[in-house]
């Protein structure tokens, strides 16, 4: 064979039925392109295209040789932006992860790290479980943090297996109660379901486990002391009612202490919410960690310990 430019012939003139439109396309003449093309099927030894009364047409052989020529086509353009990139040594990392703080508070410590002289394309998207694991398959995203019940772990494991997901548990742990500084709760020594009876539960439940029906996990996540919710999936807005509103209330995972005071918050330990919860790292299986994706990990991990592990 030649060279890549006779793929690119070859795939044009399929394109456009016409050896003519094609080499008009390529800015080329078209004695030029239709000689380029008897020198490819000399090469292969085969015949691409043949002409008809309504113009060139592929051949059986020429469909399998395009197939071949738009995958060699596309692991040279994947090879080129490979190494276009490293040259540029732009900084690339994507995240999908649950609205958890101390996860937010490591992703803060590793922007710190972004070197601010070379071009960096980085992004952290806050979503639900099954929007991360569709995230990571896709490709939107390289890494992904899915945050489930303990109890659910073997649905989500043969999920992980069946798709081709590796996984690492980050941390484990049990809801805390939040509330207002200014809240009655605030002052129990210890809150009852009847105490919280009578409140209003700040919330962003996320009905998804893979192989349950929803209205399954809707009961096993949605406690029954309380009828009065709020929906609220941003967690800036959930914060200033919480520390606005006294008669509201929120299970979170442990929160740094700056943003408890920020937004005149508490934070108590509750045995009305023994549930267990996992907060696992996702990547495909075959992806290669980046020396970004190993630094994150490495800030989460340190937020984790400091926050996290402080209330166990």
């Amino acid at each position: 064979m030649n060279n890549i430019l006779h793929l690119k012939y070859a795939l044009e003139i399929a394109k456009t039925h016409s050896i003519s439109k094609a080499a008009e396309n390529l800015y080329m003449g078209q004695p030029n392109l239709s000689r380029a093309i008897k020198e490819l099927e000399d090469s292969i030894g085969a015949v691409i295209f043949e002409r008809s009364a309504k113009g060139i047409i592929v051949t059986e052989d020429g469909e399998k040789f395009l197939q071949y020529a738009r995958r060699i086509l596309a692991q040279v353009d994947e090879m080129e932006s490979v190494f276009r990139d490293a040259k540029h040594k732009k900084q690339k990392f994507s995240v999908s992860v649950p609205r958890a703080s101390y996860i937010s508070k490591g992703f803060t410590e590793f922007a710190k790290h972004i070197d601010a002289e070379l071009p960096a394309e980085i992004t952290y998207r806050e979503t639900n479980s099954m929007r991360t694991v569709t995230n990571v398959l896709q490709d939107e995203y390289n890494l992904g943090i899915v945050r489930y019940q303990r109890a659910f772990e073997p649905q989500y494991s043969a999920m992980f297996e069946e798709k081709g997901i590796v996984s690492q548990t980050i941390t484990e742990f049990t809801y805390l109660l939040a509330v207002s500084v200014n809240s009655p709760l605030a002052g129990l020594n210890t809150v009852t379901e009847a105490d919280l009876a009578g409140y209003i539960e700040i919330t962003h439940p996320d009905p998804y486990v893979p192989s349950v029906p929803v209205p399954d996990i809707r009961k096993a996540e949605i406690a029954e002391y309380t009828d009065k919710r709020i929906y609220i999936f941003e967690r800036a807005s959930q914060f200033d009612l919480l520390g606005e509103i006294p008669d509201t209330f929120m299970w979170v995972s442990p929160l740094p202490e700056n943003i408890c005071r920020m937004h005149g918050i508490v934070q108590r330990r509750c045995d009305v919410n023994p549930k267990v919860y996992k907060d696992v790292l996702i990547h495909k299986k075959g992806y290669v960690l980046s020396p970004l994706d190993n630094l994150f990990i490495t800030e989460v991990c340190n937020a984790k310990r400091d926050i996290v592990d402080a209330f166990k």
